[in-house]
């Protein structure tokens, strides 16, 4: 499904619900089938979230389809349910996302666990046992998701863990989230230097009940929303917490260099466009909040502004490479820009193409990063579905809010 996004002006007030964090959804899912006397809340209701929901069930063949998180996630519940044996696999995609550090941090705890291809990738087969080694190690500087994957499972080994991170930590909101949520079921942690310890917790003891807050995310499309209209302009969000688990909570403090202002209300969160930008280039780094790269980028880009973007080594391997893809978007929009390994740089630019099919490379992240500039000229995005990965409803909900958006045939 394409679609053709036609020059829009947002309403002036608006009220959009967001669901549940997919990333404290997806690790709340993996506790809750580990302590099934636990309930949650407003979950996301996300492809992912259903992906991972769906395979914690599952025995023998399980396919995340493109879901990263729940492969580093199932990996490891499935190395601790004893006496199962499952093949886990996913996309062709997934097939080319590297899984070896974290295969060889649960072998290090005992894991039984080979590859069905080839070395290092998904499909992998995993005999589950009884994991009794505490101590185990790995780089620092990885996906964080192989470290939550560790942490998400360490209240369920006989002897908790200890993990040692090696080198400089890239990733630490999403880490603290992960022990943040164990804190909240009763389970005893400590992060100290370059160690993390989890303690073991065989159940809890009485039922409990969690509300998850709303993805920091899905709100970056509504902040360039929000950057990209008219001063005066309000969106209002809900459900968030003032003082997040979540690291695009970043938003906040970076927006406001795009004259975006962040009221918090009774659970809820008021953008309003207070100004215009003054800087004719923003710096931003984003070890702890990867994924709001892309829309930040798109912002700069739809404001005429440059940006040099730092701290994104982990887009490489993400749903697609993500660091290419922008480039490459961007580019045939008219912009100027270079990428390497680890950084973006656009150069300030004084005209946006019209009317470009922008693809989206089956990743949600660039169909929605791109959608806001709508509001300075047509455009159209391929394969709009994708974005029901992490935010079913999004195309409805920028409809809500006066996008003028229609299906190609």
């Amino acid at each position: 499904m394409d679609l053709q996004l036609k020059p829009s002006i947002v309403n002036q007030q608006s009220l959009i619900k967001i669901t549940g964090s997919k990333s404290e959804t997806n690790r709340l899912l993996l506790l809750q089938a580990l302590y099934p006397n636990l309930t949650l809340e407003n979950t996301s209701n996300s492809d992912d979230s259903e992906v991972m929901a769906k395979a914690l069930r599952a025995s023998n063949l399980v396919d995340v389809h493109h879901a990263g998180t729940a492969m580093r996630f199932l990996t490891a519940f499935f190395a601790i349910q004893e006496n199962s044996e499952v093949v886990l696999t996913g996309s062709s995609r997934m097939k080319e996302r590297p899984i070896k550090i974290l295969v060889e941090a649960l072998q290090q705890l005992g894991a039984e666990i080979t590859y069905e291809e080839n070395d290092g990738f998904p499909p992998i087969r995993i005999k589950g046992k009884k994991l009794i080694q505490r101590k185990v190690s790995l780089p620092a500087n990885v996906s964080s998701q192989y470290i939550s994957a560790l942490l998400l499972i360490a209240p369920k080994l006989e002897n908790g863990i200890e993990l040692t991170l090696e080198g400089e930590i890239t990733s630490f909101p999403y880490i603290k989230m992960t022990l943040a949520l164990l804190n909240e079921i009763g389970v005893k942690t400590a992060f100290v230097g370059n160690k993390i310890s989890v303690e073991n917790l065989s159940l809890i003891p009485y039922p409990l009940s969690l509300v998850v807050e709303s993805d920091w995310s899905s709100a970056s499309y509504f902040y360039s929303i929000t950057a990209l209209s008219k001063i005066g302009t309000e969106i209002t969000l809900s459900s968030y917490k003032q003082n997040s688990l979540q690291g695009d909570s970043a938003l906040v403090e970076i927006y406001k260099y795009f004259g975006v202002e962040t009221v918090f209300e009774n659970n809820t969160i008021v953008l309003r466009k207070a100004g215009n930008c003054q800087l004719s280039i923003v710096n931003c780094q984003l070890n702890s909040s990867p994924d709001i790269a892309q829309t930040i980028a798109v912002t700069c880009f739809g404001l005429g502004i440059g940006c040099h973007l730092t701290g994104l080594h982990t887009l490489k391997i993400k749903e697609t490479d993500r660091l290419e893809a922008l480039k490459m978007e961007l580019t045939k929009l008219g912009a100027i820009v270079s990428v390497t390994n680890d950084s973006l740089t656009l150069e300030p630019s004084v005209a946006i193409n019209e009317n470009v099919a922008v693809k989206t490379y089956q990743d949600h992240r660039m169909a929605m990063a791109f959608a806001p500039l709508a509001l300075k000229v047509p455009i159209v995005i391929e394969d709009a579905e994708v974005v029901s990965k992490s935010y079913p409803s999004f195309w409805e909900d920028l409809k809500s809010i006066g996008f003028a958006i229609s299906e190609l045939k």
